[in-house]
């Protein structure tokens, strides 16, 4: 692929998911981001296969930080799911007044 179109389709998908992720509305974009966990996990295994792929010592670095990118992406993703669920569960109250 050609250095100027792989440039054109990163840009025009930053630019698309910037579009699409400013317009939800905001009790929407927790699950919805939650929701995008396994698309995190997707992006772990092409940087892992980048990474294997890798001959000079530049692409394994940017391979490296792309799977520790990738993979902190998808574990702030279930801590954010899982505080999102806490605030659903009932709280429980404490037995004997204030």
């Amino acid at each position: 692929m050609d250095g100027f179109l792989a440039l054109y389709v990163f840009m025009l998908a930053a630019f698309t998911g910037y579009e699409i992720i400013g317009r939800v509305p905001v009790i929407l974009h927790t699950p919805l981001m939650s929701g995008s966990n396994f698309v995190h996990g997707i992006v772990m295994i092409g940087a892992m296969v980048v990474l294997g792929h890798a001959d000079t010592t530049t692409e394994k670095i940017i391979g490296f930080l792309a799977v520790l990118m990738g993979a902190g992406n998808a574990a702030g993703g279930y801590v954010v799911t899982e505080r999102m669920l806490e605030m659903f569960k009932p709280s429980e109250k404490k037995e004997g007044g204030a």
